[in-house]
């Protein structure tokens, strides 16, 4: 699920991160899903079985609220509309609601393939 990421990089280099920070900014608004009503996780796909879990963990407000924008989006797009000003996701109502879910499953997976992948050795006794 999660692909390869520079933030680490950009974040340790404080000239970087000035830089990037205007242009991720622009990025965001460029991309017009905030225009539409929605936050960045609405847009993962759901096509992934931790996504699917992930959307089963959700708390049931969430999740609803999740449902009422995606639907509100889909039919402003269907009258190629978008939301009026007061409407729109504002940037600071923006903030990942999913991807820590995503990341806690994620991680929850490693560590059940590791721990099914280990191997136990038992002390042999010695015979005296």
């Amino acid at each position: 699920m999660s692909a390869p990421s520079m933030t680490k990089f950009i974040l340790k280099r404080p000239w970087l991160k000035r830089w990037m920070i205007p242009i991720s900014k622009w990025y965001a608004d460029a991309a017009g899903y905030r225009k539409l009503g929605l936050r960045v996780d609405d847009l993962i796909p759901e096509e992934s079985e931790t996504v699917m879990l992930a959307l089963k963990r959700l708390p049931p407000k969430e999740a609803y609220d999740r449902v009422f924008r995606l639907r509100r989006a889909f039919q402003c797009s269907l009258s190629h509309q978008l939301l009026p000003k007061d409407q729109q996701t504002k940037p600071e109502e923006d903030y990942l609601y999913l991807t820590p879910i995503i990341k806690q499953i994620e991680q929850e997976s490693r560590e059940r393939g590791d721990l099914d992948s280990m191997v136990v050795n038992r002390k042999k006794k010695d015979k005296l």
